[in-house]
């Protein structure tokens, strides 16, 4: 077994989209970013990068190549999660958390399961994704930001 920890941050800034574990949130802020700058999905990515030790999301996608430029982070999940499953593992489980003070997620969390399950191919209880604000305080509670963070648990190909 192998665990692996992930932590993504991005401004939000007007006009742009929002998606959050693959899915639209309608919103009149989105996070900025070189990519589609899905946070909770790069904080998964990296995640999983960890649990193995194989560098973080900046190594495999550097923002500095226009390769990357507004990239679909779901199909990025897909070629982390080859490389985890190339190097012998699959997904236990993971369980991520978004900091965001608006809008409210709840509404989105299934449908965020279940993008992040079928991208994966694990069962949907494989995957846990809440939401929670930070009464205000700091970036994310003034609305200049979001972050997520993300933990799994990587099991040995059996």
């Amino acid at each position: 077994m192998r665990i692996g920890h992930g932590y993504d941050v991005h401004k939000l800034i007007k006009g742009r989209k929002c998606i959050l574990c693959g899915v639209f949130i309608p919103n009149e802020f989105g996070p900025d970013g070189h990519s589609d700058a899905d946070v909770p999905i790069h904080a998964l990515m990296d995640a999983m990068l960890g649990a193995l030790a194989l560098g973080d999301i900046g190594k495999h996608f550097p923002p500095t190549d226009d390769k990357w430029k507004d990239a679909d982070s779901m199909k990025l999940l897909e070629k982390i999660y080859a490389m985890v499953c190339s190097n012998g593992y699959v997904l236990s489980n993971a369980d991520i958390t978004i900091v965001l003070e608006s809008p409210k997620l709840s509404p989105y969390i299934e449908e965020m399961r279940y993008k992040i399950a079928s991208t994966l191919e694990v069962d949907i209880n494989a995957i846990s994704v809440k939401a929670t604000t930070e009464e205000k305080l700091g970036f994310t509670g003034d609305g200049s930001g979001i972050s997520a963070t993300a933990v799994v648990l990587l099991a040995c190909k059996s």
